[in-house]
């Protein structure tokens, strides 16, 4: 006689449910049925790491009325970048949102030229020195009549006659480039070197004309907009978006520090970074929503209201870092520790030696 464990039961038990339950099934659901096992472990994880996924949720909910009530008691100004020089728009309480006039359309014109210079080095870059392959050559020929066609047009541009010529010299040099590799059949290092440096000088005159017109357009809106809120200038709060290549000297978030005080720096004057050069109001506003409404959830429990603007373990992940690299010999590579609500510029914030303008290269 045998004697089978209370395990074996249920196990014997469930199998023979589940080929009941198998028979019983009509034939078009055989290729999608079939016995599946869950462990008691399995649907205890899931059950914990459900509570996460539903944090998600329920601060979707509810950031939609955090952000009602901050727009409701706050200005906030959005500073985003955009390919026509930036687009800021004010948020006042009670009142319909703001848009800034756009920065005037040289700003494009000047940018525009030059990129088309820094286009050529992208189109030639994967061909030099390698006169086997002209696949290259229709795409520049192609190029080449808009820049003809650039060239034409120049002088009925809305722009200031010294800028005019510079940009006439580098839309002819453009040309000229593109004749001689066409006219060769070949794009030699040693032209497109002799180019790159025949260019620069006159590329530093378009970047500076540029930036000045930008930040002469934004400085005036932004001291209208001061003048319009008043002591309402106080509360505001303000943020504009980042990538990796414009976090250093970004130049809207860098206008904006000029009106509010330096302690407003990472706390009501914010750089929040995103994965693209554009990005939405919506997006920025849900983000700005998050960081304000995430630091009374860090006051409510640790007592500090800017704790959450920073990784949660990152203290302690530091802590570990140094002793792991301990365990393994290695001297820890960390950077310093920075203070929570520390109001220091967001970027890079410590001075070397080196370069670091157009005009220092000189």
């Amino acid at each position: 006689m045998k004697f089978y464990s209370s395990l074996a039961v249920v196990a014997m038990l469930l199998s023979s449910a589940a080929a009941t339950r198998a028979q019983n099934l009509p034939s078009y659901m055989a290729p999608i049925s079939g016995l599946t096992t869950t462990t008691p472990a399995d649907i205890a994880t899931k059950d914990v790491l459900a509570l996460n996924t539903g944090m998600f949720e329920l601060y979707g909910d509810a950031g939609k009325v955090f952000q009602a009530n901050i727009l409701a008691k706050h200005p906030v100004i959005l500073g985003l970048f955009s390919g026509s020089g930036g687009r800021f728009t004010l948020y006042r309480p009670g009142m319909a949102p703001l848009d800034a006039p756009q920065v005037p359309v040289v700003y494009q014109l000047l940018k525009s030229v030059g990129h088309s210079t820094m286009a050529l080095a992208e189109v030639v870059g994967p061909y030099l020195d390698n006169p086997a392959n002209t696949s290259w050559r229709g795409s520049m020929l192609a190029y080449r009549s808009r820049m003809q066609s650039a060239l034409d047009g120049l002088d009925t541009t809305p722009m200031q006659p010294e800028w005019r010529d510079n940009n006439r010299t580098i839309l002819k040099n453009n040309i000229a480039f593109m004749d001689d590799c066409v006219a060769k059949g070949v794009i030699a290092f040693s032209s497109l070197e002799a180019f790159g440096k025949k260019q620069a000088p006159y590329l530093a005159k378009n970047v500076a004309w540029a930036a000045q017109t930008q930040v002469n357009h934004w400085m005036t809106v932004l001291a209208d907009w001061k003048t319009m809120l008043g002591p309402d200038w106080d509360k505001a709060y303000a943020a504009s978006n980042t990538i990796y290549v414009a976090r250093q000297n970004n130049v809207l978030f860098s206008v904006l520090a000029q009106f509010f005080p330096p302690e407003a720096i990472n706390d009501r004057l914010l750089l929040i970074e995103t994965v693209s050069f554009t990005t939405t109001q919506a997006d920025m506003l849900d983000s700005l929503t998050r960081i304000i409404a995430d630091r009374s959830v860090g006051s409510l429990f640790f007592g500090n209201y800017h704790l959450m603007d920073y990784e949660l373990m990152g203290g302690d992940a530091r802590a570990a870092i140094i002793a792991e690299s301990g365990k393994r010999g290695m001297t820890p590579f960390l950077p310093p520790v920075v203070p929570f609500g520390s109001h220091q510029w967001p970027t890079l914030v410590t001075p070397g030696p080196g370069p670091a303008s157009i005009a220092d290269l000189k």
